[in-house]
């Protein structure tokens, strides 16, 4: 049996999302920016899919751009909002568990000259609203946050940040990284008090390489490319349709939040206490955080890497040591919560999608308490 565990990299597409992609590539292959028959289906298949992710979201489907993937629309949101207001203030306020396209970019900005002022965690990857009133002032120009951290499913406050513009009256624009909150949680702007929002397709069995960037009606940002109309020149080039198709499709398929956050509650809670049978191991996230993630050292001779390369090559089990883009790096998210190397060194995360089932969560069990015994530290 295949025991995928590793839904916060990335998703299995449905059929109906596989399905809308071959369809959209065999038979409504179009320029959707052609105004003949061809062109005109996909970009009324396109125009479909943009009202999908908008009602998701509760905006106006022209606030939605289409971008490659979450990357491309954090650093389009992250460096159009601070070239867009640098005559206004310098300082950008962010945290230092952020996904790396935040980090790289904001330290980009930084060598430009900006003033980057990076929130530290708790030892559990909490940051509190107390932290980012006393970041946010009015130099501010930009406050970028993710809404859940991808390694340890923290929930920052991000609901505050709004509320910490205002008092400080910081000319601040608010992005916030809602990719691993889209699908699971409530996401709506005018509640979280966003200006823009990244979301994208593969973390909620969508289709890689297109993603979508929230752009409020009035909200000025400077575009990072040029070259054409399209997304009405903030992210010119010819779209994707047959991947926006399959976003459209994937959003449409999301279920209703309470039904699934009582399933993956439930799974959270047996994977927790099955775990916690394997003696030594232990969790780095607190029960506060998603539910759909958890982060775990486990007690064995080897790294994480190995740990997870063990799992696949013997037990069919799919797990990760982190953020899939930091392609087996030492974990900035849990080196910022200050855990020991050791722990570091030894930690995994396993992550949930609405598929989950019992039964994965034992053969994941089963396999580490084997690794453990066969391999102990």
């Amino acid at each position: 049996m295949s025991v995928y565990l590793d839904n916060s990299a990335t998703t299995k597409p449905t059929k109906e999302v596989a399905d809308k992609v071959y369809e959209m590539l065999v038979d409504k292959f179009g320029n959707p920016s052609s105004f003949h028959k061809e062109g005109l289906a996909a970009n009324d298949e396109m125009r479909m899919a943009r009202q999908a992710v908008a009602r998701a979201i509760s905006c106006q489907e022209e606030e939605i751009y289409f971008t490659s993937g979450a990357t491309e629309a954090n650093n389009l949101a992250i460096f159009g909002a601070a070239y867009a207001n640098r005559r206004k203030g310098r300082r950008i306020v962010t945290t230092a568990i952020e996904h790396e396209s935040v980090l790289e970019a904001t330290a980009q900005l930084e060598k430009e000259g900006f003033e980057v002022v990076r929130l530290m965690p708790d030892k559990q990857g909490n940051i509190t609203a107390e932290q980012i009133f006393d970041a946010v002032n009015s130099d501010t120009i930009l406050v970028t946050m993710m809404y859940i951290n991808n390694e340890v499913g923290s929930v920052l406050p991000v609901k505050t940040i709004k509320k910490a513009v205002e008092k400080a009256k910081a000319p601040a624009l608010i992005h916030i990284d809602c990719v691993q909150a889209f699908g699971k949680v409530e996401v709506k702007p005018a509640k979280l008090g966003a200006d823009m929002i990244s979301v994208t397709a593969h973390k909620i069995h969508g289709p890689k390489g297109v993603g979508a960037l929230y752009l409020k009606k009035g909200a000025r940002i400077i575009p990072r490319t040029f070259g054409g109309e399209q997304e009405k020149k903030i992210r010119p080039g010819t779209q994707s349709s047959p991947l926006i198709a399959g976003f459209g499709v994937a959003v449409g398929q999301i279920p209703d939040f309470n039904e699934s956050s009582e399933k993956i509650s439930e799974l959270n809670a047996y994977a927790r206490q099955e775990l916690s049978k394997i003696d030594g191991l232990s969790f780095n996230n607190s029960t506060d955080s998603s539910d759909y993630i958890l982060n775990v050292y486990v007690p064995t001779f080897m790294t994480s890497q190995t740990i997870v390369q063990h799992l696949s090559s013997q037990y069919g089990v799919y797990v990760s040591n982190g953020s899939a883009c930091a392609k087996g790096k030492k974990s900035h998210v849990l080196t910022a919560m200050k855990l020991s190397d050791k722990v570091i060194e030894k930690s995994i995360r396993i992550s949930f999608c609405r598929f989950t089932t019992k039964e994965e969560i034992d053969a994941l069990v089963d396999a580490l308490k084997e690794t453990v015994k066969n391999y102990p530290i």
